[in-house]
């Protein structure tokens, strides 16, 4: 039994290790062309070490593309904003669909029950043309406040808030806490591992966003990141060495944003009582 067991654990180890190496190399070949020339990346030759390593992709993306640090600067806030933004309000409807007894509870859970079902896609237009009487296509305000709730999370917080110990709110309120004083300084900190979840999908979401910016923004000064990319397709030719440097420096966020959260994301949360 231990030894079919070994067995069963090595197999699994070794499907892991296969499925990693598949899914890193692509990443590798994309961090080593952004250090090579396009002639050597359009040579036909793969290699994962630049033969002539140079570093002049990222000067010119940086220096003299001088919309790409725009570009950056508008996807960072852009998605930081739809990311705090999301935490607050999903949060906070999630915890009065779980506590508050209101009416219209119930059909208002439907109601965001029967969003969850319906494709985004089907929404572009009815959402392009309420932001076009708003006055607010090519704005800051068009990107942020279409998507600053989310049906999925509130629902997950919802699902999380309805197995939140009751005993903890309660006492809260026995030390003269109300209402917001017990979501905001009880209930919201104990929440950390849902909200990192949350955090990573929306701001991931956010970030590689292509669609919206695509069909809202028209002025290249308010460009995101994915559309920026975009730009460096020639009509003949794609200058894959910039493109290359451009999603290295677009990745980079992403990645540090999961490594920040990530303790918060493996995390389970265990109430043994209260101090």
């Amino acid at each position: 039994m231990r030894k079919k067991t070994r067995i069963g654990k090595a197999l699994l180890y070794a499907v892991l290790v296969i499925y990693a190496v598949i899914t890193l190399i692509p990443f590798l070949w994309a961090l080593s062309s952004s250090f090579k020339t396009l002639e050597e990346i359009v040579s036909g030759t793969i290699s994962l070490i630049p033969n002539h390593f140079t570093l002049e992709n990222y000067k010119q993306i940086f220096v003299e593309q001088e919309l790409f640090p725009r570009w950056l600067l508008n996807s960072v806030v852009i998605a930081v904003v739809v990311t705090v933004l999301n935490l607050l309000f999903n949060s906070m409807a999630g915890y009065a669909l779980a506590r508050l007894q209101f009416p219209g509870r119930k059909p208002l859970f439907l109601i965001i029950l029967a969003v969850l079902m319906v494709p985004a896609q089907v929404t572009m237009i009815p959402n392009y043309l309420i932001l076009k009487q708003l006055g607010w296509l090519n704005s800051y305000q068009g990107m942020i406040v279409p998507t600053m709730i989310n049906a999925t999370f509130i629902f997950m917080m919802r699902q999380f808030f309805i197995n939140f110990p009751r005993e903890l709110e309660e006492a809260a309120e026995l030390d003269g806490l109300g209402r917001f004083g017990t979501f905001f300084r009880i209930v919201l900190p104990l929440a950390r591992p849902a909200l990192a979840a949350q955090a990573i999908f929306v701001f991931m979401g956010s970030w590689n966003d292509f669609m919206r910016p695509l069909i809202i923004l028209s002025d290249p000064q308010l460009f995101t990141l994915p559309l920026g990319l975009n730009s460096f397709k020639g009509q003949y030719i794609s200058y894959w060495n910039y493109i290359m440097a451009v999603s290295m420096v677009f990745t980079l966020p992403v990645l540090i944003i999961y490594a920040f959260f990530n303790r918060y994301f493996i995390k389970g949360i265990s109430f043994t009582g209260g101090k």
